[in-house]
């Protein structure tokens, strides 16, 4: 795809307690390579906010580094379902990220959103509790 940068945006959220100290991880890859990885506490919030937060923050790395065409992947069923349309957005605190989201979404020329096993998140899951686990020390 010459002309048209492809990146792979694989988040994770996480939440200790629910609503609990929660943090992001994203890792943003460009042919198969990590070129961004990102863990962050973000504050107290829950499980569900932080996947989106975490996606919002993979999405704006992805635009950052030029990506035409971006894969987003996550383990979080509800997040990619409500993504693709499969799931309404119920919940008053999730709807104007999700709205956000896929704002960021139509920046892009190519989206797809897959869900992937937790096998096939670790990165991105292990950033996000870095981050706990350091605002824990």
């Amino acid at each position: 795809m010459a002309g048209k940068p492809e990146v792979t945006v694989a988040f994770d959220g996480a939440s200790r307690g629910n609503p609990g100290r929660a943090a992001i991880g994203v890792v943003v890859l460009k042919g198969g390579v990590p070129v961004r990885e990102i863990g962050e506490r973000i504050g107290t919030t829950t499980n569900n906010i932080a996947e989106y937060r975490a996606l919002l923050r993979g999405l704006e790395e992805a635009a950052a580094l030029g990506a035409r065409t971006v894969r987003i992947q996550s383990d979080s069923e509800l997040v990619v379902r409500q993504l693709s349309g499969q799931y309404k957005v119920r919940s008053p605190t999730l709807a104007p990220l999700h709205r956000q989201a896929l704002a960021r979404m139509r920046q892009f020329e190519r989206v797809s959103v897959v869900h992937v096993p937790r096998e096939q998140n670790e990165d991105a899951d292990a950033l996000a509790n870095q981050a706990l686990d350091a605002a824990s020390h």
